[in-house]
């Protein structure tokens, strides 16, 4: 049952290209060589670039699910009123595969704008596919809003004008990580393991930054590439060095190869905290065995964060329950992060009231939302830090692994369940 639900999502996204909320859109939407000007229709058209398939294809395992569910709980009452058509306009959306490729995401992000059409882009998950995606956006002056994607990634990317970013920030994973990290006894020196890449480098910065000042030793020996198999070299450096702390940012696939070499090798520190790799029970579980257990993340969203959808009014806790109930997997952080980009996009329109590519820009740059990921309120570099705090994975009951929140950084309004534990405890070495 398992194998025929995942073939039906990515060969329904393959071939179709819609969510089943737009079904039946693409037949009539003209070829155009440039974005046409803002026009009235009979719906609004939403791109959606997402990394279906590919190295960070697990970020985006609850769609077209909580896509469906989205585009239903705005459309609910027959779409959203419009007063420059005069009437309510259903909203669409054209869900698009980037293959976690950035050539791929801006040739499939422009195709949107040229070929569909679309009045806004909702784009997702890490560089890769944000940053290809936004760039094509002010190209061609298209209200773009992403989620998912830190902002100092975004930034990087800028200035910025017709592009928003509304997620989560490295600071203030620093901050959840240095709280969660002194519950456990160690001799503070941390081995920084960052892939080459902008999430990466990023984390790598960050660690330098924020570590040292308070009295941390960094280990780094530099950055490596995606598809790395032998970390020796790495794990034998970590040794001589005594490494008690692992920090990391790598995708899941490249941290299971090195997780289980260190496991080979004998290396293991007291605490792994690793971000991208570690944010979902999939990834964990595919370490093999019980070897994800006491690791470490960041917890971008949480079904215990005390946010509610500005379109429904439904809890966190609600939504991660719906998806349980309806897919028979377990809820995933994303779940969060990807619903609220849609609850900004319904905001703007309904105060944008207009198709008009200008007025909505302004619109986005006006928001002031409280969403299911959190408060949403762009600065004026076009960016909104939304909370996270810091979790640790250990036994589950229901699934084979639990996120425990074991602190909340900078945001004291998210709860905690537990303090941090050592791996070598929770693994009786002594």
């Amino acid at each position: 049952m398992k194998e025929r639900r995942d073939i039906s999502r990515r060969e329904f996204i393959k071939k179709v290209g819609f969510t089943a909320a737009a079904v039946g859109v693409s037949s009539s939407i003209p070829k155009l060589l440039k974005p046409a000007r803002a026009a009235v229709r009979d719906h609004i058209l939403i791109g959606r670039p997402l990394p279906i398939t590919g190295p960070v294809s697990v970020f985006t395992t609850v769609s077209p699910w909580i896509d469906n569910k989205a585009i239903a709980d705005i459309n609910k009452e027959g779409g959203l009123y419009i007063k420059e058509a005069g009437k309510k306009l259903p909203v669409r959306v054209k869900i698009v595969d980037t293959e976690s490729d950035p050539t791929k995401a801006g040739d499939v992000g422009s195709k949107l704008i040229l070929n569909d059409n679309v009045d806004i882009m909702y784009v997702s998950a890490t560089p890769a596919t944000v940053s290809p995606v936004a760039a094509g956006c002010e190209r061609f002056k298209i209200p773009c809003v992403s989620t998912m994607m830190p902002v100092e990634m975004f930034l990087l990317g800028g200035p910025f004008y017709w592009a928003f970013d509304a997620s989560l920030s490295v600071r203030d994973y620093m901050a959840s990580f240095l709280q969660m990290w002194e519950d456990v006894k160690t001799n503070k020196i941390v081995g920084l393991l960052a892939q080459s890449d902008p999430d990466g480098v990023a984390w790598a910065d960050g660690a330098h930054r924020d570590l040292k000042p308070v009295g941390y030793k960094v280990i780094d020996l530099g950055r490596f590439p995606a598809g790395t198999m032998d970390y020796g070299t790495i794990i034998t450096g970590w040794k001589r060095e005594n490494v008690e702390i692992m920090f990391a940012n790598m995708s899941p696939p490249d941290f299971t190869r090195f997780w289980r070499q260190a496991f080979r090798e004998n290396f293991l520190p007291k605490i792994c905290t690793v971000g991208r790799a570690l944010m979902f029970p999939t990834a964990v579980e595919a370490i093999g065995g019980d070897l994800g257990l006491g690791t470490s993340t960041e917890a971008v969203w949480h079904p215990s964060y005390p946010f509610k959808s500005s379109l429904t009014g439904e809890t966190a806790k609600e939504l991660a329950d719906a998806y349980e109930s309806a897919s028979g997997k377990q809820w995933t952080a994303p779940l969060g992060g990807l619903y609220s980009g849609y609850e900004i996009v319904a905001d703007v329109l309904k105060r944008a009231q207009t198709l008009d590519k200008e007025t909505v820009r302004k619109a986005f740059a006006a928001t002031n939302l409280n969403t299911l990921q959190g408060p949403v309120k762009f600065n004026e570099k076009n960016v909104a830090i939304t909370p996270s705090g810091g979790l640790q994975w250990i036994k589950g009951k229901k699934f084979p692994f639990h996120p425990v929140l074991v602190s909340n950084g900078n945001y004291k309004m998210l709860p905690t369940d537990a303090k941090m534990v050592s791996i070598h405890e929770l693994r009786g070495i002594k």
